[in-house]
């Protein structure tokens, strides 16, 4: 099963010259969908991690699943004012914009290892964030893993430089 099929272009979206991936028809077929899911499974493998953190929004579809699927603890990632409670911050820089990543403070056990979630992987901003989140706060952060990256923002090679280790499930 080629999982590209599932997660067509939809170009100049939310801003002029953004690819953006539509996940939709990959969630509405249950054998796409659960290939996804194993795949990214099978990935996760390689790591030792107790904890996945799924990043608002996407991250937290294939997060959770895959937290359930591996018998995880998941932890989720929001923008920000989203979260009741107290909660750490870090801002970042995306191809279209900036924008701020929150977790809530007493939702994650000091000894974490955790491992990032995110369905797509473009210029590494977002998981960069999230790691720095993450590691600002005390937790170990284990690696990053995505469904999809765009090949030609060189996600994995900033994502290296910046030290974090990323397997991807497919590039585009």
């Amino acid at each position: 099963m080629n999982l590209l099929d599932y997660l067509p272009g939809v170009p100049d979206f939310p801003k002029p010259g953004i690819l953006f991936r539509d996940i939709s028809p990959l969630l509405a077929n249950p054998a796409a969908f659960k290939e996804a899911i194993t795949k990214l499974h099978d990935l996760a493998q390689s790591f030792d991690y107790t904890h996945i953190l799924g990043v608002e929004s996407r991250g937290f579809i294939f997060g959770s699943a895959l937290a359930l699927h591996a018998n995880k603890g998941l932890i989720i990632a929001r923008k920000p004012n989203k979260l009741p409670l107290a909660s750490h911050r870090e801002f970042y820089g995306l191809e279209y914009g900036k924008d701020s990543l929150e977790i809530q403070q007493s939702t994650i056990p000091k000894e974490a290892r955790v491992l990032l979630m995110d369905d797509v992987l473009a210029t590494g901003g977002t998981l960069i964030a999230a790691d720095k989140l993450l590691r600002n706060a005390g937790f170990t952060v284990c690696g990053a893993i995505t469904l999809l990256e765009i090949g030609a923002l060189n996600g994995s090679t900033i994502l290296k430089e910046n030290g974090i280790s990323n397997k991807t499930v497919l590039v585009s």
